[in-house]
């Protein structure tokens, strides 16, 4: 088969369905958009009048959605040939593995980083319990220079923890749910979710132990609103855009400048609930319907495929980086041509993870998990 032939073929999961390609590429608009953020964030120290993409830590409610979406289609109908310990052991075999090796970069950055002068002193029993509590995806007590994350080695494992909780709730509940009952329950959960956006202003929460509670709210509305999506999307308007317009409009949702109050009201926070309960359903309904666009499915593919790597690995380098830039206090030709270096580079290590750690290790589980069966 010639190259443009395969280019051409469709993509397929391990239970041969075919993939969503632009909802495969938006995954790594999103992944990017999260590094670029940390990547400039960093730079500035955060300060928040100086941040290009605001609004990035969006793409994590972004990410929750599209899982939703994508779980009901690959399992909704293979319950009754599928029992729950099943479905968590596949979902395990596709998750965990990239959760164990950011961990482990996590510590190798924590213990041997040669920027980080004296920062970095936790003592070792401290550490080592981080360590242990990283490898089973749960929260760990903050570590020194580690701001107070409850994911203190990598700390983007927050967004996964919720994800498992998703996916356990989808087998012991939602699964069971109707359309309008799912329909429902977004609608409850998105009521929630603007009215804590207003309260705080942002919805970038859910990271750290002051914020550990809306982690789950973060979670509820966009997971129950892509399971329904899934669920409804025959039913809906058939929008079509490819995946270019898509990412634009998603990088400009992004890009939107702070809000200040206004009346006393933190509009902010309400223009962030707007982009996570109105214009993230409209970006995964237009790409589930959508084709790539004319030269974009093999880029398309390339995103979906090095998302999850890029998202689970880039952290610990990042840490490198942000010892780096306060410590040393580089001129700002230095940040920005470093900055622009770390992006190949982190492209390169997720390319390298996926390659020859995430793909052969769940290949042989899921060998393993057949074998048994």
């Amino acid at each position: 088969m010639d190259a443009s032939a395969s280019a051409a073929a469709p993509d397929r999961t391990a239970t041969g369905k075919e993939h969503f390609e632009v909802l495969d590429g938006l995954r790594g608009t999103a992944a990017m958009l999260v590094v670029l953020f940390h990547i400039q964030g960093i730079t500035v120290f955060w300060d928040g009048a100086k941040v290009i993409l605001h609004h990035a830590p969006l793409a994590v409610d972004f990410f929750f959605m599209l899982s939703g979406f994508v779980i009901a289609y690959a399992y909704d109908d293979r319950w009754g040939r599928m029992g729950i310990g099943h479905f968590l052991t596949l979902r395990l075999i596709r998750l965990h593995p990239l959760v164990i090796l950011g961990v482990l970069l996590g510590l190798a950055s924590y213990l041997f980083d040669p920027l980080a002068g004296a920062a970095q002193n936790a003592p070792l029993p401290r550490i080592w319990l981080a360590f242990a509590l990283g490898l089973l995806l749960l929260p760990a007590p903050s570590l020194a220079n580690r701001w107070t994350d409850t994911h203190p080695l990598n700390g983007p494992c927050w967004s996964l923890l919720q994800e498992y909780v998703g996916n356990i709730a989808y087998a012991l509940l939602l699964r069971h749910l109707s359309d309008r009952a799912l329909g429902i329950l977004a609608w409850a959960s998105g009521a929630l979710l603007v009215g804590c956006a207003v309260y705080l202003g942002s919805l970038d929460q859910g990271s750290d132990w002051h914020s550990l509670w809306m982690a789950p709210v973060r979670l509820c509305f966009p997971f129950v609103t892509g399971l329904w999506l899934y669920r409804a999307r025959q039913r809906l308007p058939r929008l079509r855009l490819g995946w270019l317009p898509l990412t634009v409009i998603m990088v400009a949702a992004m890009a939107f400048p702070t809000l200040p109050p206004v009346g006393g009201i933190r509009i902010n926070g309400l223009y962030e609930a707007a982009c996570v309960t109105m214009l993230f359903p409209f970006i995964v309904m237009a790409g589930s319907h959508s084709d790539a666009g004319r030269g974009m499915t093999g880029l398309c593919r390339a995103s979906g495929r090095l998302s999850y790597p890029l998202y689970m690995t880039h952290f610990p380098l990042l840490y490198v980086w942000m010892n780096y830039v306060a410590n040393d206090r580089p001129s700002q030709t230095a940040l920005i041509g470093i900055g622009l270096a770390l992006v190949p580079a982190l492209l390169g290590i997720a390319w390298i993870a996926a390659r020859c750690w995430d793909e052969p290790l769940r290949a042989w589980l899921r060998r393993r998990l057949r074998a048994r069966g």
